[in-house]
């Protein structure tokens, strides 16, 4: 099995009082570099989920950086070259994708790129949205 982790869940797993937190550590901390990943994007969207929380949850840069240390340590990260990059908005425009949902095409390109066979998110609607190839991989943790 290969295990693909959306930022949402990166995010619940790092954050104790994250509704999802328990079982999204779980997951997080059964993950390691030869059978996990995420894509690159991920790490930019988790530091700056952690740095503007509001009032007493949110990290300063410093702190934040440690958890995406800790991250990129933990799960491969997955790049898209220009031509993938361009790919994915080509299709998301013919498939009447718009708005922010195009971080989400862009990181379940990647996972299909490393062969994910299971993406664990809690945007379940969101990367559904995205045709059968990622619908059938995708899960919470």
């Amino acid at each position: 099995m290969k295990y693909f982790f959306d930022t949402s869940v990166l995010v619940a797993a790092i954050s104790v009082d994250h509704v999802h937190h328990a079982t999204s550590q779980a997951a997080y901390l059964s993950a390691a570099k030869n059978h996990s990943s995420c894509a690159a994007h991920s790490l930019a969207e988790l530091y700056a989920t952690l740095t503007r929380f509001p009032g007493k949850r949110r990290m300063s840069g410093e702190q934040a950086l440690l958890s995406v240390e800790e991250t990129r340590t933990r799960l491969t990260t997955v790049t898209l070259e220009e031509s993938e990059y361009w790919s994915v908005i080509n299709d998301s425009a013919r498939e009447g994708i718009i708005g922010g949902t195009i971080y989400d095409a862009l990181i379940a390109r990647c996972a299909l790129k490393v062969k994910a066979t299971t993406i664990y998110t809690w945007n379940l609607a969101h990367f559904r949205r995205l045709g059968g190839e990622i619908a059938k991989r995708v899960q919470t943790p």
